[in-house]
């Protein structure tokens, strides 16, 4: 899916807020599309086959603080969420799991 949404749109970016709703879920966004600021952790930057630059990750520093013991993976999943996502006209969504650590 990455690699379809970097084709299709160029450099990209995840942030998760951690917010009610689809809030929770990953959101994936061109580069730059989503402004970070003071209040986000930059997690990792995904190194993805067939994606020419990374894929940064960002997360509120609230949400950080209830996940920092826990390994995050990013997975994608038939089914619609909701929001500005990129992925979501495509009938699949992201989310992650956590494996505690």
């Amino acid at each position: 899916m990455l690699r379809a949404l970097a084709a299709a749109h160029g450099p990209l970016m995840f942030h998760q807020s951690g917010g009610c709703c689809d809030g929770s879920a990953p959101m994936c966004y061109p580069a730059g599309e989503f402004r970070t600021g003071g209040s986000d952790i930059l997690l990792a930057s995904l190194a993805v086959a067939g994606v020419a630059e990374p894929v940064p990750f960002w997360m509120s520093t609230s949400q950080y603080e209830l996940w920092r013991h826990t390994r995050l993976i990013v997975d994608v999943v038939e089914g619609r969420g909701s929001g500005f996502s990129l992925e979501a006209p495509e009938g699949v969504r992201f989310l992650i799991r956590s494996r505690l650590v």
